[in-house]
């Protein structure tokens, strides 16, 4: 185990009543213009401004991903969405403050996508190259104190090719939208010529670093870049001080430093601190202020940088998981985009507040960054309330073109060195940052090597260029581990001999993994993981992606009725559940994981699917894109995470009931939880395993019916409500979608997913249709309802349904198979019933029949079975109404 201290916070500020450095926000009043060409003119004060759009910054021109529901009101539209890739320009005017003229002037901008090009009163002051990190430039020489001011700025998020105009600006690959503009604020900083160095990657040129001692003091080491440029030498004398809450001044030292013109000077100091109050998580997130101070020989104020600043060690172990200040700290957690519908990336630190609340709320601890820097209000906030951040670059999927563009693909490299020292730089001094990821699922090479445009038999291995990022972390910053998540290393479903082994590349290791979801079972985690700790018992593993798709307006009457549409259309919010209640069971299980986040906090845009009930969202978020609905999943881990009491009824979206018996399932945290159905007890549930209490076989009547969760004794007063409505012709009535996790809605008559069943295998006559695109339909004789009469439960089988005593007629909806077969159903040991079907084909097509029987029901219960003759048993369709 290795222990390493830093702490800190980048965010600059500027310390009360010193009249050192001046900020000014440039919000309001840009224009806009979406143009692949410089437009005519834009250079000039005088341009006619009737085609540009009135805008303020932050703003982004893209509108990206809707639903297709009414579970909320959207803000996005098949009308309103915007997928523009390319280059748009901003201007605006604006005017120097008196009090700033005769200092240095730097346009900082927190960001701009992809790429940008900055002009002020004509003079190109550079380019950026880099969508996520800070830059500024000195404008200094182009500015005018006394008049007007035009500031131009050219901003291309075209996708990046090997010839394109961003072929150099990562990333050029992922399963998440680029939005484009200026979408962080725009700033006008104004310094004297000796200042804190502004010129450092867009870092605040203060660095420090915590050491703990066995005596239990506190040791900072703080590294300061001082630039001069002024015209003579300069002595000065930097005050570097650690001061409490309180206001106290917790350490301070002073030197006096001799400056050079047009130099920059480094300066290292160090703070002792005899009786440190740690920055300790969630449960202590106690900061203090570090200030450098510049003042010059007569003791006027030159320069400051003051910032929250927290005293904390991190440890990383391979047995025991994550340590904080010498102790073990479960971090359980998600990833997070930065994106939300109707902003896109233009975000206020508003909306970052409210999901940061969001996530806390649900009782995570830790945040993983994906898949690129953000901004600075994260990083405030997560300081502030005591969350560990993992900060990654946009090293996405792909990380070169094909071998022919040998130059491009070092471009390339060099471009993530550039995103990974910006970001290191920046976020430096934040007591909230463990890790630096390097990469994200770069590992695909050798498996998918067309991904990359490389020919089929090649093995492109990113381990040179991981190596060397791994290497510029241990540089830039000794004090915090380096990690990468990669997806495939020891998954049955990649030969193992064509996956690059990137787990031991870096210090730490970030596993993707989605068991019950793109493949295999749930279940598969466990021994999956054993591997992995085995094949690397010294390298502290964590599994930095995990989860499913939920759509909240589908949903399931059985997770294992049918298979999910993982890259398609079914993707009932009951599966998505399913899969993260038994792969958190398990990954609760492994102490050696040093943390895990849930793919993904919030579902987000992307142009690479078509899934659930979106267009051009991923659906893996526990929380809606426009923040309006918590997902059932995201219950299950407030029930699992937080101690504020709660309880929720799952399905709750689920009204329109299709079968008169149903599971109840409530998420809670409570010790006891009773369950009313209209006001009649169903029982109450002690010690629920997972904090998940199911009652199983809850009757619903006809019409309206309330159901009520709630807690027992002096906790009855925290409780839950849904409303699901039984209409009369499901009453004493089954009508089953069979082999399908979601039934048909095209049917006459109201069909629920296929449920009440015991063995058996669910099918499908249709042809898969491949990543996000529908299956071909299969040709199937005298149906009205195909997408129902496709899916079929096949082998041996039986259904149990609850019916009250009575007669009833039984319709089978049956479709041949691509051999003729011949098999028997048994209702209540009654005389069997033969059906025979025909052989189909793909291209002659699949014959149907309807096979109907009365039956009687005498116990409460019509047990259907179905048994093998010359062939498997195979229905598609069951149909039980009183006579």
């Amino acid at each position: 185990m290795v222990l390493l201290g830093c702490s800190g916070n980048q965010t600059e500020h500027i310390a009360k009543d010193e009249p050192v450095r001046s900020v000014k926000l440039l919000a309001d009043n840009w224009q806009f213009m979406l143009s692949d060409t410089l437009p005519e003119g834009v250079l000039s004060p005088g341009v006619n401004a009737d085609d540009w759009q009135s805008v303020s910054v932050p703003h982004s021109w893209n509108r990206v991903g809707y639903y297709q529901n009414s579970d909320s009101d959207h803000l996005h539209t098949p009308d309103n969405i915007n997928t523009t890739m390319g280059a748009g320009y901003y201007r605006l005017s604006f005017t120097l403050d008196k009090a700033s003229a005769g200092l240095q002037h730097w346009l900082e901008f927190d960001a701009a996508s992809r790429t940008a090009e900055v002009w002020l009163n004509g003079v190109r002051l550079g380019e950026h190259r880099g969508g996520f990190n800070r830059f500024r430039f000195n404008a200094t020489a182009a500015i005018n104190e006394n008049q007007a001011n035009l500031l131009v700025v050219k901003v291309d998020n075209s996708k990046p090719t090997a010839t394109s105009t961003t072929f150099d600006t990562l990333p050029i690959a992922g399963d998440f939208f680029v939005h484009g503009g200026l979408y962080r604020p725009v700033r006008l900083v104004s310094t004297p010529d000796v200042h804190v160095a502004m010129d450092d990657f867009g870092g605040p040129g203060v660095y420090a670093t915590t050491t703990l001692t066995p005596a239990g003091t506190a040791e900072v080491n703080v590294n300061t870049l001082i630039s001069s440029l002024a015209e003579t030498p300069q002595q000065v004398l930097l005050t570097t001080r650690l001061v409490d809450a309180a206001g106290n001044v917790a350490a301070q030292q002073q030197i006096p430093l001799s400056l050079q013109p047009a130099k920059r000077t480094e300066q290292s100091i160090t703070l002792a601190i005899p009786s440190p109050h740690l920055w300790h998580g969630v449960s202590d997130p106690y900061l203090y202020k570090l200030e450098a101070v510049l003042t010059d020989s007569e003791g006027n104020w030159l320069d400051t940088v003051s910032q929250p600043y927290g005293l904390r060690t991190i440890g990383v172990d391979a047995d025991k998981g994550f340590i904080l200040n010498g102790k073990p700290l479960t971090l359980k957690g998600v990833a997070y985009h930065q994106d939300r519908e109707g902003r896109g990336w233009a975000v206020s630190p508003e909306d970052i507040a409210e999901d940061v609340k969001l996530l806390v709320d649900m009782g995570a601890n830790t945040i993983r960054l994906a898949h690129y820097p953000h901004g600075q209000p994260v990083h405030k906030l997560a300081n502030e309330q005591g969350i560990i951040l993992w900060d990654e670059i946009p090293l996405v999927s792909v990380w070169r073109y094909a071998e022919e563009y040998e130059a491009a693909n070092q471009a390339l490299l060099e471009n993530a060195q550039l995103q990974l020292t910006e970001m290191i730089k920046q976020n430096f001094n934040h007591p909230s940052v463990a890790v630096w990821g390097i990469a994200n699922e770069v590992d695909f090479g050798a498996v998918l090597p067309a991904f990359l445009g490389s020919p089929p038999d090649s093995e492109p291995d990113p381990t040179p260029v991981l190596t060397v990022l791994d290497k510029q972390v241990a540089e830039l910053d000794p004090s915090r581990y380096s990690t990468l998540a990669n997806c495939c290393e020891a998954n049955a479903r990649w030969p193992a001999d064509k996956v690059p082994k990137t787990t031991g590349l870096s210090q730490t290791t970030g596993l993707n993994r989605y068991y019950g979801w793109y493949y295999g079972k749930p279940q598969d985690l466990d021994e999956h993981l054993d591997t992995l700790h085995g094949l690397y018992p010294q390298q502290p593993i964590s599994v930095s992606e995990y989860g499913a798709g939920g759509a909240t307006s589908m949903h399931s009457d059985n997770v294992f009725g049918g298979p999910v549409a993982a890259t398609g259309r079914h993707q009932p919010e009951e599966y998505m559940s399913y899969v993260h209640e038994a792969n958190w069971a398990i990954l609760a299980s492994k102490p050696y994981l040093w943390a895990t986040w849930i793919w993904n906090a919030f579902d987000f845009a992307t142009t690479t699917r078509v899934e659930g009930d979106s267009i051009d969202i991923n659906t893996k978020g526990v929380i809606t894109y426009d923040r309006a609905i918590n997902k059932d999943s995201y219950y299950f881990y407030q029930a699992n995470w937080s101690d504020k009491p709660m309880v929720h009824i799952t399905s709750k979206r689920y009204v329109e009931r299709a079968y008169q018996v149903t599971a109840v399932k409530v998420y809670s945290n409570l010790t006891e939880v009773e369950l009313l159905v209209n006001g009649e007890s169903q029982g109450v549930q002690s010690n629920c395993i997972m904090a998940t209490c199911e009652w199983p076989d809850v009757r619903l009547t006809g019409g309206e019916n309330t159901i009520i969760a709630r807690g027992v004794g002096d906790r009855e007063g925290v409780s839950d409500t849904a409303n699901w409505r039984l209409n009369a012709p499901q009453v004493n009535a089954y009508h089953i979608d069979t082999g399908a996790i979601m039934a048909s809605d095209t049917a006459p008559a109201q069909y629920g997913s296929d449920a009440f069943f015991s063995g058996g295998s669910a099918k499908s006559l249709d042809k898969p249709g491949g990543w996000g695109r529908p299956p071909k339909p299969a040709d199937i004789k005298d149906v009205s309802d195909q997408p129902m009469a496709t899916t079929y439960r096949s082998g041996e089988f039986s259904y149990a349904l609850p019916l009250d005593e009575g007669k009833y007629k039984v319709s089978l909806l049956v479709v041949a198979q691509a051999q003729a077969a011949e098999f028997m159903v048994t209702a209540n040991n009654a005389k069997p019933v033969a059906i025979k079907t025909p052989a189909g084909s793909e291209d002659a097509g699949y014959a149907s029949q309807r096979v109907e029987f009365d039956v009687e029901v005498t116990n409460g219960r019509l047990q259907l079975a179905f048994t093998p003759g010359s062939g498997p048993a195979a229905v598609s369709a069951i149909s039980v109404t009183p006579l």
